[in-house]
């Protein structure tokens, strides 16, 4: 979430996704070893060993797999989801080795609980179209595995069981999704406003110092007027008096929009200073440019910090600005693991909407992202 006095956000759908990740990693970890030791309890005959104990190694060490996975990336890849889906439907169609008729007939099955399991898992990490006929299909595995084994099991309310289970697991994450898109989406409306506000403040402390200025030099010439410093006409004061009506003619006209100039190097170096969890080291070169282009600067170095901070795996960037011909370039590299633009997630707008497009609508201006494994380099660029 966002942390207060800074511009940097945490994606509400990322924490989300990292904690249902964690969640079910642990819940997997708990049914699988569950799973476990009740087959080893209930292995009578028919269950045959030379089935059971394979399967139930490659349970163990898939369960171990898992959470040990999820744990380190933070998320629930498809793949991994896929795999458990794969293990759960071969289990449920060799039930007839596996488990004994009586805890089959019973209701009973330990497999049962690894279906609940895999259910959610797929829930979790695919979309409803896929997540509902996935679920479908390891309740259709399970209860064709439980019919070849006894043909007395009651299949209606297991399946309407499965069914509910589906469509809640589905129907929470819908929820959930739909609240962190929300959250993310006025996380972001307020990082922007917290630009916009500083952009205002250090352009009313500029405009403070002209008029602070102006008040000295005017209230100097005219002390001067008042203790006869001049007995009669003189040049330099009539000089004086005309660079000081110049200078109130000129802070009149000051824009008071957004067009007014700031200093760039002062906004980036609070924007970084802002930044929680990344150690910003930077070199900044004292620029003033117009309001509205120190803004589009900041919202897009505070996307790109913000990146490096939530995906490149390191605690540090840098933070860079310059002038070369006229054109003022400001740029964060990082050392991280990178990531290949052609295969940006769709959620990931924050890349080409607050960098790319935030600059590119600059008249004059531009971006360019490099990344690979040396790291990521973002480049900005605006020419008055």
């Amino acid at each position: 979430m966002a942390h207060p006095g800074s511009t940097r956000y945490d994606s509400a759908a990322r924490q989300l996704e990292k904690a249902v990740a964690r969640t079910a990693a642990g819940a997997r970890v708990a049914v699988g070893l569950v799973a476990v030791i009740t087959a080893t309890i209930g292995a009578v005959p028919p269950v045959s060993a030379r089935w059971l104990v394979p399967m139930l190694v490659v349970e163990l060490g898939w369960t171990l797999l898992f959470a040990r996975l999820v744990w380190r990336r933070e998320l629930l890849p498809t793949w991994l989801a896929a795999g458990d889906v794969a293990i759960t439907v071969a289990l449920c169609l060799a039930q007839r080795d596996l488990v004994a008729r009586a805890a089959l007939e019973a209701g009973a099955s330990w497999i049962a609980g690894l279906v609940t399991m895999t259910i959610v898992v797929a829930g979790v990490a695919w979309p409803p179209k896929v997540a509902i006929p996935t679920g479908l299909v390891i309740s259709g595995a399970y209860l064709a595995g439980a019919r070849l084994a006894s043909p007395s099991p009651d299949v209606i309310i297991t399946t309407g069981t499965h069914f509910v289970q589906i469509l809640s697991i589905v129907v929470l994450m819908m929820l959930l999704r739909r609240s962190s898109a929300s959250a993310d989406a006025f996380l972001k409306e307020s990082a922007r406003a917290e630009i916009a506000l500083m952009v205002e403040r250090l352009r009313r402390e500029d405009e403070l110092r002209q008029v602070g200025s102006i008040h000295e030099t005017s209230l100097h010439t005219l002390t001067m007027v008042g203790l006869g410093t001049y007995d009669g006409p003189s040049p330099t004061l009539r000089d004086q008096a005309a660079t000081d009506l110049s200078a109130l003619e000129k802070l009149r006209d000051t824009p008071r929009a957004g067009s007014a100039s700031i200093a760039l190097d002062t906004l980036l170096d609070e924007v970084a200073g802002r930044m929680t969890g990344l150690d910003v080291h930077r070199s900044l070169v004292p620029e003033t440019v117009p309001g509205d282009v120190a803004e589009s600067f900041a919202r897009a170095v505070t996307e790109a910090l913000a990146n490096v901070a939530l995906h490149a795996g390191v605690r540090e960037a840098e933070l860079l600005s310059s002038r070369h011909d006229g054109e003022i370039r400001v740029e964060v590299a990082d050392e991280g693991r990178g990531f290949d633009q052609d295969r940006l997630p769709a959620d990931r707008f924050g890349v080409r909407g607050s960098i790319l497009d935030t600059m590119r609508s600059l008249p004059n201006g531009g971006a360019e992202i490099s990344s690979g494994g040396q790291g990521t380099r973002v480049r900005l660029w605006w020419r008055p």
